[in-house]
């Protein structure tokens, strides 16, 4: 965990959340930018894996971390995707939010047993709910390039990521249904809070 960063206040234990009755796997999810700085972090509910890769929840209440330090309340039902060996993430978020589906470029995560942590490239694509495809953050992008001296591997890497995933969101899989069943799972854990 990088230094400075506590346990998360929302966990019951390290490992295992009980959720009226039922054990749930808690996996850490933890984005840093290139220099090793911690960026996000959320402790959230395994929710299983299939040939896109794994797929963790936060519920409603949840606390998750910000580079800043700050400790930010979830506020809707989420499920993240971490796709093995790709360069980028997928948060599915379920209503009211006007973003559905939101991706990080990353570099591939490293996923353990209680934890997944990938560095967070700065470009985001997002798909709204009227089926509009934005991309976010090319500025941050231009600047961290210099800043962290990205290599140039890391730098064609990501663009060309970033471009497939701005081509794919709206129109293929596993951003159209494949996180729906994970989404209704979390729906249900958070139904027994």
């Amino acid at each position: 965990m990088p230094a400075g960063w506590s346990e998360s206040p929302t966990a019951a234990a390290r490992d295992r959340s009980n959720t009226q009755g039922e054990c749930v796997d808690l996996v850490r999810t933890l984005f840093c930018k290139y220099d090793g700085r911690p960026h996000r972090q959320v402790d959230s509910i395994r929710l299983g894996e299939d040939e896109h890769g794994l797929w963790v929840g936060s519920l409603p209440g949840v606390l998750g971390r910000r580079g800043d330090g700050r400790w930010v309340t979830i506020d809707h039902t989420r499920v993240r995707l971490f796709p093995r060996n790709a360069w980028w993430s997928a948060l599915f978020n379920d209503e009211p939010p006007e973003t559905e589906v939101y991706c990080d470029i990353t570099t591939p995560p490293q996923i353990s047993e209680h934890a997944v942590t990938a560095v967070d490239l700065d470009l985001d694509v997002r798909k709204m709910r009227d089926g509009s495809v934005r991309v976010d953050d090319e500025d941050e992008f231009a600047v961290h390039q210099v800043k962290y001296d990205y290599p140039a591997r890391v730098v064609d890497t990501a663009r060309a990521t970033c471009a497939w995933v701005a081509a794919n969101i709206a129109v293929a899989e596993p951003f159209l249904t494949a996180y729906k069943p994970y989404l209704d799972r979390a729906r249900e854990l958070s139904a027994v809070r």
